[in-house]
C-alpha cells in the first residue's frame, strides 16, 4: 500500500502526505562544475523517474554528460516512510552535492601553553574537514537492530528548527550534547564520526564548511598537580575560536568521555583526585557557554557510563544505549563483509539472501542436498540460512560488531588458507562454502578462548 493511501471519503479533505527523500551526490575529486548546476541536473533527472526506491544507488545518470564527468555516485537515503518505494507525485525531494576532501587532519592542538621549558606537547585534540573521504560508505555500514541512526538525525534537525525559530532558552533547553554508552566494539565511535559526515551533507546548504574536532581525553591531564583543569580551558578556548565563525559547523567529539567527567563523588569523598573534580567543573562550565552557539554538537561515548559524572549524564539530550548486535543485525553485518569479497573477486559469485528473504526461507520448507550440487535458487538459499544459523552462534557468544568483521580475516589465515585463494579472473575466487566454514570455525575456536578467560 502507498504510503499516502487514504481512505476515498477523505480525499476531499486530506492533503496527500509527501514525504521528505534525501538524495545525496558525491562529486569526482577533480569535479569543476558549480553545485547548484549539478543539483539542477540531479533533480531533472530524478524527476523523470516513475518510481524511486528507498534506500538504493541510482544508475541511468550516466548517459547524461554534464553529469557523468563529474559525479562519482548519487544515492538515495533511508526515509522515514514505511514504503519501499515512492512516485515523484509522493515525495518532496532534497539534493545534496558535496566533494569529500581527501586528508586526514586538518589541525591539530597542543595541550602545552606555549611555554619553551614546558616538555608536555602531547596533542589534545585534532580536526578534520567534513565531508571526508575516509568516512564514506561508514553510515551505511553501521547496523542496529533500533533506529538510533534515524533518531539522531531528526534530533539535530529538531534543535535546528528550534534555533531558527528563536525559541526562549529560558522555557525551552536544549544543550546540543548527544552521549552514547554500551559495551565495547559496538561501533559508538564510528557512530558520531559517520552522523559527522552526514550532517555535514545535510547542512552544507546552510554552513559553508564542517569540521569535526576529537578530543584526546587523556592528555588533558597533566601531571603538574591542578594543572588539568586549565588544560581543559585552554582547549575550549581554542574551539571557541573555531564555533565563532558562523558560516561553519563544528562537531566535537569526546571519546571515553569518563576519562573527563569521573564521578565528583569520588573526588569529595577523598578516594579521587582534587584534580579530576577541576577537570569535570571546567568541563561542565565549557560545555554551558556552548549550548547558546547554534552551529556546534557535542557527541561523547562511553563503556563506563556509571562512571560518569550524574551532571554531564542530565546535560546530554540524548542518552542513549548501543547494544550488542542481535541474531538479524549480525546476519546483516556478515551479509555485508560476505558481499564485500564476492565483489573484490576473493570469493567465487553467489547470490546472497537479504535478511526478508532469509527469513521467509527459515518458514519454508529448506532445500535438501549440497549445496554445491543444487540450482543457483536453492544454493543461495542454503547460503543464506548457514549464515543466519552462523549469526545466532555469534549472538550467544555476545560477539560485537568489531568482531564479527574481523571473521572473513580469520576464516582466511586459519582455515582457507593464502594459496587457496586467487581473485582477479572470473571464477578464481574460493567458494562461498569454504568462506563459511572457516567462518564457523573461527567462532568456535573464540568460544573456547573467551573460556579459558573466565
Amino acid at each position: 500500500m502507498s504510503c499516502t493511501d487514504v481512505n476515498a471519503q477523505d480525499t476531499s479533505e486530506i492533503v496527500a502526505q509527501r514525504w521528505t527523500v534525501h538524495v545525496e551526490v558525491c562529486l569526482k575529486p577533480r569535479a569543476s562544475a558549480r553545485f547548484d548546476t549539478i543539483r539542477n541536473y540531479v533533480h531533472s533527472f530524478v524527476m523523470s523517474l516513475e518510481r524511486l526506491a528507498l534506500p538504493s544507488v541510482l544508475d541511468g545518470w550516466e548517459d547524461i554528460p554534464e553529469l557523468a564527468s563529474s559525479v562519482e555516485k548519487i544515492t538515495v537515503c533511508e526515509s522515514q516512510c514505511p514504503s519501499p518505494s515512492l512516485t515523484m507525485e509522493e515525495m518532496s525531494l532534497q539534493v545534496y552535492v558535496y566533494k569529500p576532501v581527501d586528508s586526514d587532519v586538518y589541525e591539530e592542538f597542543s595541550n602545552s601553553s606555549g611555554n619553551r621549558n614546558e616538555d608536555d606537547n602531547t596533542t589534545a585534540a585534532s580536526v578534520c574537514e567534513l565531508p571526508n573521504r575516509n568516512y564514506e560508505g561508514l553510515w551505511d555500514s553501521l547496523i542496529y537492530s533500533d533506529d538510533i541512526k534515524m533518531k539522531l538525525l531528526d534530533y539535530i534537525h529538531a534543535t535546528l528548527v528550534f534555533s531558527d525559530a528563536n525559541v526562549d532558552f529560558n522555557l525551552i533547553t536544549w544543550n546540543r550534547v548527544v552521549l552514547l554508552h554500551g559495551p565495547p566494539g559496538t561501533g559508538k565511535t564510528s557512530l558520531c564520526r559517520a552522523l559527522s559526515q552526514k550532517l555535514a551533507i545535510r547542512l552544507s546548504h546552510r554552513y559553508a564548511q564542517a569540521r569535526l574536532l576529537e578530543i584526546n581525553s587523556h592528555s588533558l591531564f597533566s601531571k603538574w598537580f591542578s594543572e588539568s583543569g586549565k588544560l581543559v580551558q585552554r582547549l575550549f578556548t581554542s574551539i571557541t575560536e573555531l564555533v565563532e565563525e558562523e558560516d561553519g559547523f563544528v562537531i566535537i567529539l569526546i571519546d571515553e568521555v569518563e576519562s573527563l567527567t569521573a564521578a565528583r563523588a569520588g573526588a569529595m569523598a577523598g578516594t579521587e583526585p582534587s584534580d579530576g573534580l577541576r577537570v569535570v567543573n571546567a568541563l561542565l562550565t565549557q560545555l554551558d557557554k556552548l549550548k547558546q552557539r547554534k552551529n556546534v554538537l557535542i557527541m561523547a561515548t562511553s563503556n563506563l557510563i556509571k562512571a560518569i559524572d550524574t551532571a554531564f549524564v542530565d546535560r546530554a539530550d540524548i542518552v542513549q544505549y548501543v547494544d550488542l548486535p542481535s541474531r538479524e543485525g549480525i546476519y546483516e553485518i556478515l551479509r555485508s563483509c560476505l558481499c564485500e569479497i564476492i565483489s573484490k573477486g576473493i570469493v567465487s559469485s553467489v547470490v546472497v539472501p537479504t535478511l526478508k528473504q532469509v527469513q521467509i526461507y527459515e518458514l519454508v520448507n529448506k532445500p535438501n542436498g549440497k549445496s554445491d550440487s543444487l540450482d543457483a535458487q536453492d544454493r543461495s538459499k542454503i547460503v543464506g540460512l548457514r549464515l543466519l544459523g552462523l549469526a545466532a552462534q555469534c549472538q550467544a557468544q555476545g560477539m560485537s560488531g568489531r568482531a564479527l568483521r574481523r571473521l572473513p580475516v580469520l576464516a582466511l589465515a586459519r582455515y582457507i588458507g593464502i594459496g587457496n585463494v586467487s581473485f582477479g579472473r572470473p571464477g578464481s575466487g574460493a567458494t562461498v562454502e569454504a568462506w563459511l566454514d572457516g567462518m564457523e570455525k573461527a567462532v568456535k575456536e573464540q568460544a573456547k578462548e573467551i573460556e579459558k578467560l573466565i
